[in-house]
């Protein structure tokens, strides 16, 4: 035994002076057991621990094979054989996890998972293993590199978790909730609360999830809702563990007896098919754990935790003569698991040893294992030795692995500079034997080199000088475009690749792995975008846009809360501004400022985006302010009063407007002042060449308190003279919103230089030096950052680029000026971070968001925005209260460190817009939401068209008393129009690619009773005026003619979009079902978000996986005996369809309780449709299958 492991002055012993130390061993002991064992801190001696002599394997009979020691004296309380590798874990009562490969149990890693808590249940994946401990859930490579380290709740006690797919788990304790946890994401998606807590065991079929309670009951819930749908009492005490296989629920438990709780020694037997208890099987051990074991039938193994194995039928009597003894070292087994291939058992004991258990000498744990990465062998010594002074020598003799990540010999720039080999000596003999002519040499060929050979040359010196325009020459990069090479990919600009089915599989999450919602950038000037983003993420606005609702038809605060209604919704899908940007487009002054751009333009980067956004940002705050001043409350929505501005002036004015006085003075002495409001400043940048230091404070200053000499009348001089017009302020607002105005190079240079300045000041004030020609080397970061003077020192590469500070303090003074000046964590640290509002007048004003122009020649470039997202939206989405930055490029959203949100490299990334808060600006405002639409939208409403009679309704509308609640189902159908044709290139191989999808519009939606004595009948069934010119009407699919939308000849009921949509908006808000074919594409074009448990869609109802979708009119056929869409579809009868064919599903898979008979029915629907070639026939050609004998046949199961 090694001393020197547990004390150096041991050492100098002879070890016979510490017999005490030394551990007593069995006779019978393997010693392989104590291979790589340690003793635990306490120092427990390894005394006596019994093991079984070898025993002959016979086939098809278990018997132990192997005993390791795991963790001495410390309880094993999980185990489990990985479902990838030949490897079996198990997790110790101290949180440590151990890994044995192959039937010899040769430990192959070892790790600390948790300080305090105990292992409870592992989990294997593909890339790692999974460990649940009472409030932690991590998971962590095969050689214990954490991968994630997911933190629950303190109040949590986890027991059990489930992988429910490849990216999803469930997660259950001792709490009346189980979780759902996104694997990708490593975010919480579901919190479902169950009825009675406690779920202590789960499992799964393809029909249900299985929770066993601590109580003794076991209930079986509903794969896609949760919601319970049967339950078993088995145990009037506790439940101890239990079983599925096929139709089969085995389970052991305690039953309540006079003096507490006693094993129950008959084991529950259910029948899942009759869902009953079938004859409970007696068994002659005390069952603690049993597993179906299905080798060549159905047996059960139960085990008792004093050791005893007994195998059994389910359905029979238990035989006395199949007990077999597991000889723990320890009191008691605490855990016991099967492998996958049914041939070995492992079990673990209360004392840290772990038996594995056979039915053959050479058993597998998998049915198909994949080879165990081991660590490699160390290569230095078998390597040849390399002469670096040869220049030819090459280097591919050293073995370098394949990656693409960056290796750590690659430095970055700002730590190294290229340097290329020295040019070799000539050779001596050429040298000896040469003849000078003038300053030429001559000299015979010694034949030491080959012919045509060079010396070797670095590829990045070839390329140093002409690198925009070189072409990679290995395919992988070729895609790549060359003039981005250094712009970082998030920044660049993000396109949807279309396939034959659109963009169902486009996967959107590769892009956003947060649960905020991204914007989509095909729709026409989508280049606002990232504007919206900004103007969603402060809390007020928000807040404010969705309590607004007027009668205006193209209303933008209106179509804005919209859609940021839509954005609350989701989950991490991204949502598109279609009707937002539709009544953008129908503003005379949008289109008079230049903001409306052509297809044209947009797609060829004709616009300069930098001075367009700024234009739009301008526009919007204005329109904004406008609409929210003409609020009116029509009686049409009684709803709208929620706003909570005041009479005067409109919230949008309380939040950005400040008073600003200016004054004009001419020579002749007269002087006017004027008093005007703004709702954003302009930079004004001062004329200066000389690389003089402006902070960012000076310049905002001088752009607000603005001074120039300009042309003015003046009413003394009754003329136009030279006046001195200044400006002040005299209200600072909550909100101050900055136009950078960088629209050429002059102002970009300026930004250079004051970054450049900056970055010297920086450096200086933490403690070092930089000179113009040199960059800091690694050891002088090093210096710096071990500076015990500067706790918070910034690396490098932080201070780089950076002139825009984080927080800025305004202070207007006594004699009316304005103070402002930079705003440091270190003025925090010095005044208080609640000293700048406690003095009057003064404002101190964070950083919220930066929008910046990313240049590209090729396509006039994109534009992105960093925000710093704030607690309430943390909250809302992902349940916890912090704030990051983060990354918004159209669907691409990214966290960022704050650093890059103020780091502008003038050759890519140029600024457009800052937006800045004041603190604690939540707190000043009401943010409670009420939804302004009430029920009176769904009540009668005039017809826009002129020539529209009663006699020509189609529906007829909802009475007070019809009104939905929660839960009722409607029928959906809805029609389109195409506004512009798909934009579509063919290949070199004849395929087609989608360049830009068609752009659609809704042009009738119809909406019908689910239930009551008028079901199916029409309550909405209107036709969508649209102002847009339509270049496809699709009348063979929509059944909508020329003049159907035209107000006036239309015979139709003629509503505008925005009434349409706040009806649906209604339905959705109250929590009715939509029932319809196809709803997904249907809600896209609406631009509506419906949350998922609240859309019945037939297309997937009656759909097998990897098959084909089926269209409603062969469904019809099929099942309900119904020939439709003959010419044209019509929407009312589309939807009364629809809402048949959910009510025949219903009826067939017996409301979702029988889905093996529904798979059957589905099954034979598909070999229908083959043979039909999925085409409806003609009635003299063949009869509805309704009466054929297969129909009758499919019904019968």
């Amino acid at each position: 035994m090694n001393f020197e492991g547990l004390d150096p002055g041991l050492a100098e012993y002879a070890p016979t002076m510490h017999s005490a130390l030394d551990p007593v061993l069995d006779a019978h002991l393997n010693p392989s057991l104590l291979q790589n064992v340690e003793l635990d801190p306490e120092g427990v001696a390894l005394e006596a621990l019994p093991v079984q002599e070898s025993v002959h394997i016979m086939e098809g009979v278990y018997s132990e094979l192997h005993s390791v020691v795991a963790e001495v004296g410390v309880p094993v309380t999980v185990s489990h054989f990985d479902l990838h590798e030949e490897m079996l874990w198990v997790g110790s009562h101290g949180g440590h996890a151990t890994s044995f490969f192959g039937p010899a149990l040769e430990r192959y890693s070892s790790f600390q998972v948790n300080g305090s808590d105990d292992i409870r249940q592992i989990q294997s994946l593909e890339s790692g293993i999974l460990f649940l401990t009472k409030n932690n859930l991590k998971y962590m490579a095969r050689g214990g590199l954490i991968i994630f380290d997911y933190l629950l709740d303190e109040s949590e006690d986890m027991h059990s978790l489930l992988l429910t797919d490849s990216s999803t788990l469930l997660v259950g304790g001792l709490q009346n909730h189980i979780l759902e946890i996104d694997l990708t994401t490593v975010q919480e998606t579901q919190k479902y609360a169950v009825e009675i807590p406690g779920v202590t065991i789960m499992r799964q079929t393809n029909r249900f999830f299985f929770c066993g309670h601590t109580s003794g009951k076991v209930c079986l819930r509903d794969l896609r809702s949760f919601k319970v749908e049967h339950e078993f009492d088995a145990f009037s005490g506790s439940l101890s563990d239990f079983d599925v296989h096929g139709n089969l629920l085995a389970a052991c438990g305690f039953s309540s007896r006079l003096t507490g709780l006693a094993c129950d020694r008959f084991l529950k037997v259910y029948d899942l098919r009759m869902m009953r208890a079938i004859t409970p099987l007696q068994v002659h051990v005390d069952p603690a754990f049993l597993r179906f074991i299905p080798t060549y039938t159905s047996r059960l193994a139960i085990i008792s935790q004093s050791g005893q194995c007994q195998f059994c039928e389910p359905t029979g009597l238990a035989n006395p003569a199949d007990i077999f003894h597991v000889n723990p070292v320890g009191p008691l087994l605490m855990t016991f698991d099967v492998s996958a291939s049914k041939q070995a058992l492992a079990f673990g004991d209360s004392e840290g040893c772990v038996h594995l258990w056979t039915d053959s000498p050479e058993p597998s744990f998998n049915p198909y294992s994949r080879e165990t990465e081991f660590a490699l062998p160390c290569l230095v010594d078998s390597l040849p030795p390399l002469d670096w002074s040869q220049d030819l020598l090459p280097l591919s003799l050293i073995p370098v692995p394949l990656t693409t990540d960056a290796l750590l010999s690659d430095w970055p720039a700002a730590n190294s500079a290229p340097a290329p080999r020295r040019a070799p000596p000539v050779d001596a003999e050429i040298l000896r034997t040469m003849k000078k002519v003038g300053f030429i040499g001559y000299a015979p060929n010694p034949r030491t080199r080959l012919r045509n050979q060079i010396p070797y040359r670095l590829k990045e010196l070839d390329n140093e000088f002409d690198s925009f325009s070189q072409v990679t020459e290995s395919p992988i990069g070729r895609e790549e475009e060359p003039h981005l090479h250094m712009v970082s990919k998030k920044y660049r600009k993000v396109t949807i690749k279309y396939s034959k089915l659109g963009l169902e599989d486009f996967d959107f999450k590769h892009y956003n792995k947060t649960l905020f919602a991204g914007l989509e950038p095909h729709i026409p000037n989508a280049y606002c975008n990232c504007m919206i983003q900004v103007l969603y993420f402060l809390e007020p606005v928000r807040c404010l846009i969705q309590n607004h609702l007027c009668q205006k038809e193209f209303c933008l605060a209106c179509e804005l809360g919209f859609l940021f209604h839509m954005l609350d919704l989701s989950r991490g899908d991204p949502c598109q501004g279609s009707n937002f940007l539709r009544a953008f487009r129908t503003i005379p002054e949008a289109s008079a400022l230049g903001l409306i751009l052509a297809d044209s333009d947009e797609a060829s980067g004709k616009g300069n985006l930098a001075r367009l956004i700024q234009r739009w940002n301008r526009f919007i705050l204005t329109q904004l302010h406008q609409d929210m001043q003409e609020l009116e409350v029509p009686q049409a929505y009684r709803g709208a009063g929620g706003s909570f501005c005041s009479s005067g002036d409109s919230v949008i004015g309380q939040l950005f407007s400040c008073e600003m006085e200016n004054c004009s003075l001419c020579r002749c002495g007269s002087e006017t002042v004027r008093t005007s409001s703004t709702l954003l400043f302009t930079l004004s940048y001062p004329e200066d060449k000389t690389g003089k230091n402006y902070d960012f404070a000076h310049v905002l200053k001088r752009s607000i308190c603005l001074e120039q000499n300009t042309q003015a009348w003046c009413d003394n001089c009754e003329k136009y003279q030279p006046t001195i017009q200044t400006r002040n302020i005299r209200h600072l607002p909550d909100i101050l919103v900055i136009n950078c105005e960088v629209n050429s190079s002059k102002e970009a240079d300026f930004w250079r230089i004051q970054a450049e300045v900056a970055f010297k000041m920086a450096v200086k004030k933490y403690g070092g030096e930089i000179s113009k020609n040199k960059e800091f080397a690694l050891t002088d970061r090093k210096e710096l950052r071990s500076s015990e003077s500067l706790l918070l020192c910034p690396s490098i590469e932080e201070l780089k680029n950076v002139w825009l500070p984080f927080s800025i303090r305004m202070k207007i003074t006594k004699n009316k000026g304005l103070d402002v000046c930079n705003w440091t964590h270190g003025d925090d640290v010095q005044w208080g971070p609640a000293r700048a509002e406690e003095e009057r007048g003064v404002c101190v004003y964070d950083l919220m968001a930066t929008v910046v122009h990313i240049l590209d020649s090729r396509t006039g470039g994109s534009l992105v925005a960093h925000i710093k997202v704030g607690e309430t939206y943390h909250q809302r989405k992902e349940g916890v209260t912090h704030q990051q930055w983060y990354l918004f490029n159209d669907f691409l959203i990214e966290p960022i460190d704050k650093h890059e949100a103020v780091q502008f490299d003038m050759n890519w990334k140029v600024p457009a817009i800052l937006y800045y808060v004041k603190r604690n600006l939540n707190s000043r405002y009401n943010l409670n939401i009420k939804n302004p639409i009430e029920a009176s939208v769904l009540l009668a409403e005039a017809s826009l068209a002129r020539k529209q009679r009663k006699t020509h309704t189609t529906f007829i509308p909802l009475m007070l008393s019809e009104m939905p609640q929660i839960g009722d189902l409607v029928g959906l159908d809805a029609e389109f129009v195409t506004l512009n044709e798909e934009e579509a290139e063919l290949r070199s191989d004849g395929t087609k690619s989608t360049i830009k999808p068609s752009q659609m519009s809704v042009a009738r939606i119809t909406c019908v009773r689910g239930q009551g004595p008028n079901e199916g009948i029409p309550f909405i069934d209107d036709y969508i005026s649209t102002q847009e010119q339509v270049v496809d009407y699709l009348t063979q699919y929509s059944g909508i003619k020329p003049g159907d939308l035209d107000a006036k000849i239309s015979s139709k009921h003629l509503t505008t979009l925005k009434s349409t949509y706040l009806k649906l908006r209604f339905l959705i808000d109250i929590g009715v079902k939509f029932v319809g074919h196809g709803l997904q594409k249907d809600f896209r074009v609406i631009n509506l978000m419906v949350p998922k448990d609240q859309v019945l869609d037939t297309v997937y109802l009656f759909h097998m996986p990897r098959k084909r979708m089926i269209s409603l009119r062969f469904l019809a056929w099929y099942f309900l005996d119904l020939k439709i869409q003959g010419e044209t579809h019509d929407s009312i009868e589309d939807a009364r369809t629809a809402l048949q064919l959910y009510r025949k599903y219903l009826e067939l898979s017996k409301n979702g309780t029988e889905p093996e008979s529904f798979h059957k029915v589905l099954k034979a629907l598909y070999e229908k449709g083959r043979k039909m070639d999925w085409k409806v026939p003609e009635p003299e050609s063949q009869t509805s299958p309704k009466n054929a004998a297969v129909f009758s046949s499919v019904l019968a199961l």
